[in-house]
């Protein structure tokens, strides 16, 4: 790497100020997790032009994990996962063959040699982007990889979301809005507060490589479950810099040899990603006809990420908003659920 010696405190305004104005810039843009985003090329902007090595404290991307799997725990309902009692059996079998679709996909990956079959199953998993990217490295996963192919699955199902809707349904809109939720500013930064805190002291009791996110992620439902905080969310400011920590620190570790292999990759990865896209919409027409619910419901529900443009979606044609966050929260739940194993499998098995 060539570049110019940064001291520290140099570092850290470029990092800051290159991060601050992309994240607002891809925020008007309308970019899916425009602070992560923003963040990682904030990152990128000092690791790519000066030798001088630059991290975060471990304890503040142990922050920024428990930040994100509260976000995450906070869209859990119990009684929504619940009313998917009478179709359980056919939403597993969908939820399973979708992970699967996408673990061949991440095999497919995984065939070139700078790729290993841990970063190919992480890249290609289906849902929960921004929660695999916080985890990635501490399961042996190459982030920056990760990061990358993660985002670009979620920008291919945001494109193709809307074209397909269209095109093959034909639905009415304006129909409704979906609310993300959210109680007071004091419950909602107490329920983090909390939810941090307890969940953090879980993840030191529990020796599982993912615990700094799924012990947050577990108190923040368990804490949602009891009503006493109506219906909490992690403050928007708390959510940004979540996701700043985790972009920042995952930039930070690109070279221009990393940047170089990552993007010789991407028409290759491209290929792949459209084609599980399809592969998926296959299991949601499978849905559809395993249970009494709506193709477009069904198609909605078996996307392979970006849930929050799809549950927009669902609500402003009418479809079952309910049923499709569940079904999309229940492979979310199962996939952080089972990385820790199946990262030490693919290990196993092999991985470079």
């Amino acid at each position: 790497m060539t570049g110019r010696e940064r001291g520290p405190w140099r570092a850290a305004l470029l990092v800051l100020g290159v991060t601050v104005a992309l994240s607002l810039a891809l925020t008007l843009l309308h970019v899916p997790s425009a602070v992560l985003f923003g963040a990682l090329l904030g990152g990128m902007a000092h690791a790519l032009t000066s030798p001088r090595v630059l991290a975060l404290p471990a304890w503040v991307f142990r922050g920024g994990q428990g930040l994100i799997g509260i976000t995450i725990g906070s869209l859990v309902s119990l009684s929504d996962l619940g009313a998917m009692g009478p179709a359980l059996l056919p939403i597993l079998a969908v939820t399973v063959g979708t992970i699967a679709i996408s673990l061949l996909a991440g095999r497919v990956l995984a065939v070139r040699s700078d790729v290993s079959r841990v970063t190919g199953a992480f890249a290609m998993i289906a849902g929960g982007a921004s929660g695999v990217v916080a985890v990635a490295r501490d399961l042996g996963a190459d982030d920056r990889v990760v990061t990358v192919v993660q985002y670009l699955r979620v920008f291919v199902v945001l494109v193709t979301i809307p074209l397909v809707t269209g095109v093959v349904f034909h639905p009415d809109h304006g129909l409704g809005r979906f609310d993300a939720g959210g109680a007071s500013l004091p419950a909602d930064l107490g329920y983090t507060a909390v939810a941090l805190a307890g969940g953090l002291l879980l993840a030191r009791l529990v020796p599982v490589s993912t615990a700094t996110l799924l012990g947050p992620l577990v108190v923040a439902v368990a804490l949602s479950a009891t009503g006493w905080w109506g219906e909490p969310v992690v403050p928007t400011a708390l959510q940004w810099l979540a996701y700043a920590v985790i972009g920042v620190q995952v930039g930070l570790r690109f070279t221009r040899a990393s940047l170089a292999s990552i993007a010789r990759m991407l028409p290759v990865v491209l290929l792949i990603i459209v084609a599980m896209v399809a592969a998926t919409a296959l299991m949601g027409a499978l849905l559809a006809w395993l249970t009494p619910v709506d193709g477009l419901t069904a198609y909605l529900a078996t996307t392979p990420g970006g849930l929050f443009a799809v549950l927009a979606i669902a609500a402003d044609s009418g479809s079952d908003v309910t049923y499709v966050m569940a079904v999309q929260l229940f492979r979310l739940l199962v996939i952080l659920a089972f990385t820790p194993l199946l990262a030490r499998l693919l290990r196993a098995r092999g991985g470079r």
